[in-house]
């Protein structure tokens, strides 16, 4: 089976078994995942210890936790971009179980990294010609998720001509158009203010609604993991661990502050601050240490 690293389309081999599934299908499965680095000094750090999960088909699955959890640790390994790790990350069986040619994962970062010498159509076909799309699919796929991505009008548009979301926007449309197993989100909306940032989540539910896509998103903020989230992990300060993982029940509606305005709503994110918070403080006195 390839993979491929990043939304770029770079192959990669993979050195996973097929995951297995029982009841949900998943798309991938982590079994006792550790990752240790070793600094200037030769002393280990561990980044992750130790952590068992499976992503459920169709999910999305938001990750918190204190700065330095393993985060971006996690994500780099889901990514395909870091293979120095201890324990089984497993695939779905099939990466062109339907004739498609898609990716293993594509990957959304904090800054929109598209090429600023090309236009937003050929940034967002950049991926499909290494996975083997001929000219008519490349072009038929980046119109679809252009459209889908509200971008339809900025096709011939070079970044620098576009406003900070739709550049987000467009680089979210070049990893869909891979139609990847799993779409890996790292903070997409961190450098956006906080009007764009909501209407960016709300966006964001549009498109997962008209085209459904397994997912797994890092963020820093609460109310967006439980706004976009179908589950909410929590993680340990360093040595990254599963504190915590919330099954989110809250009452979806249209609009985004509609659905921030609900009892059930509020709850949640108050669990969540807790178990957060716990975290946030053994860090901070293990740091006084």
């Amino acid at each position: 089976m390839a993979s491929t690293d990043t939304a770029t389309g770079t192959p990669g081999t993979p050195d996973t078994a097929p995951a297995e599934t029982d009841g949900d299908r998943t798309v991938c499965e982590l079994d006792d995942l550790s990752r240790v680095y070793f600094g200037k000094s030769g002393q280990p750090v561990v980044a992750i210890g130790g952590m068992s999960f499976q992503i459920k088909e169709g999910e999305v699955l938001s990750v918190i936790g204190p700065s330095g959890c393993g985060k971006s640790s996690l994500l780099r390994i889901l990514a395909g971009l870091d293979r120095d790790y201890e324990g089984t990350l497993r695939w779905q069986r099939q990466v062109n179980d339907s004739g498609r040619h898609r990716l293993a994962s594509a990957t959304v970062f904090q800054s929109d990294s598209l090429f600023p010498w090309l236009t937003v159509r050929r940034n967002v076909e950049l991926p499909l010609k290494p996975l083997g799309c001929g000219a008519a699919e490349r072009r038929e796929r980046s119109q679809r998720y252009l459209e889908l991505t509200g971008l339809r009008d900025f096709v011939d548009a070079y970044p620098h001509e576009l406003s900070g979301g739709m550049r987000q926007r467009a680089a979210l449309a070049r990893a869909l158009a891979a139609e990847p197993l799993l779409l890996l989100l790292d903070e997409p909306f961190a450098a956006l203010d906080a009007q764009t940032r909501l209407i960016m989540q709300q966006e964001l539910l549009n498109v997962f609604a008209k085209s459904p896509t397994t997912v797994l998103y890092v963020t820093h903020d609460i109310e967006e993991a439980v706004t976009l989230g179908d589950r909410v992990m929590v993680m340990t300060a360093r040595p990254g661990r599963i504190r915590h993982l919330q099954e989110i029940d809250v009452p979806r509606h249209d609009e985004v502050m509609s659905t921030r305005s609900t009892e059930e709503f509020r709850t949640v994110t108050e669990q969540l601050w807790t178990i957060l918070a716990e975290e946030v403080g053994d860090t901070l006195t293990t740091q006084r240490r």
